[in-house]
């Protein structure tokens, strides 16, 4: 009888990793099977990646007045008779090239996307799963103050927050500061989503065996909350996170160009929209244009990979 080659018990046991079972799942199935899917996924890491290496992209640092020079104020785009290099793109009305605008413009929409993302998603979760799990007063309570902001759009309640806080801080805060009051603004225009969804998927999940056994063997609340309850519902929150970063780029966007946001001398994509707002008549088309054009391009591949997303983990939908 010939050999046969025995494979190790412990070899066999052994559980693929969890790229590997990424990679055979249905995620990335649905995932290659979307060519808009694709697109959006490649859109979306060009303009991360041009905001991440905006330093060495950028012919020039807009954040620097002694880069910039006024005779190169309102030159037109390279392919224009008038156009100069190597302002591919054209500049604005301090000299700014139009393209470095827009990569640093970038860096300062994401970060402020991401972390208003953030905190809105950290306040929400922490609240939805108290309301959930304790229920009572404390769930009635956290609802009734959820209830009454769904009442008011997000973009009033980020100017009220955003008017308050500066009202108190004084109106002429540096970039730093206008930067966190954003956030914070943003942050709290947005938490109600992730509050109720977590809330509902809490009352859920609460009622099931692995939670009533965590319970006997004597697990605190905090620990089944974050450690046994938290982990079946990043499905749903994962999904509201990467729509909710397409509605904090916009609403940051929004509140500088109405001048409340982020000043011109470190211009977000909302404040160089504003900017070039004013010379658009002028026959100036291309300083507000290409910040436009970036800023809707951003947030459509941002929406359509948090639309697949949401068909993606939702197993009724597979």
């Amino acid at each position: 009888m010939s050999d046969v080659s025995r494979v190790d018990p412990a070899v066999s046991s052994r559980s693929p990793s969890w790229l590997v079972r990424f990679f055979d799942g249905d995620v990335w199935a649905s995932f290659k099977r979307s060519k808009l899917t694709m697109v959006a996924a490649t859109l979306t890491l060009m303009f991360f990646l041009g905001a991440l290496l905006a330093g060495f992209l950028s012919p020039q640092d807009p954040f620097d007045p002694a880069q910039l020079e006024l005779m190169n104020s309102r030159l037109p785009p390279l392919w224009n008779a008038e156009g100069q290099s190597p302002f591919l793109l054209g500049t604005d009305e301090q000299g700014r090239d139009i393209l470095s605008a827009i990569l640093y413009g970038l860096r300062i929409s994401l970060l402020v996307g991401f972390l208003g993302v953030a905190f809105s998603a950290t306040l929400g979760i922490t609240l939805g799963l108290l309301a959930g799990y304790l229920g009572g007063i404390t769930d009635t309570i956290i609802m009734r103050i959820a209830d009454v902001q769904l009442t008011f759009p997000a973009i009033l309640i980020a100017l009220l927050i955003d008017g308050v806080v500066k009202a108190v801080l004084g109106g002429n805060l540096d970039a730093g500061t206008t930067l966190s009051v954003l956030v914070v603004s943003i942050g709290l225009s947005f938490w109600v989503q992730y509050a109720r969804t977590v809330r509902g998927s809490v009352m859920v999940e609460k009622s099931k065996d692995y939670i009533a056994a965590a319970r006997l063997i004597g697990l605190p609340p905090t620990a089944i909350m974050i450690k046994h309850i938290l982990p079946n519902v990043t499905g749903p929150v994962l999904v509201i996170a990467t729509i909710n970063l397409a509605l904090a780029v916009i609403t940051e966007a929004t509140l500088s160009f109405l001048g409340t946001g982020m000043p011109e001398t470190m211009p977000s994509l909302g404040t160089l929209i504003r900017i070039g707002n004013n010379y658009l008549f002028s026959g100036e088309w291309w300083i507000v244009a290409f910040p436009g054009i970036a800023l809707a391009a951003l947030v459509l591949a941002i929406n359509l990979l948090g639309d697949w997303l949401r068909d993606a983990l939702n197993p009724k939908l597979r």
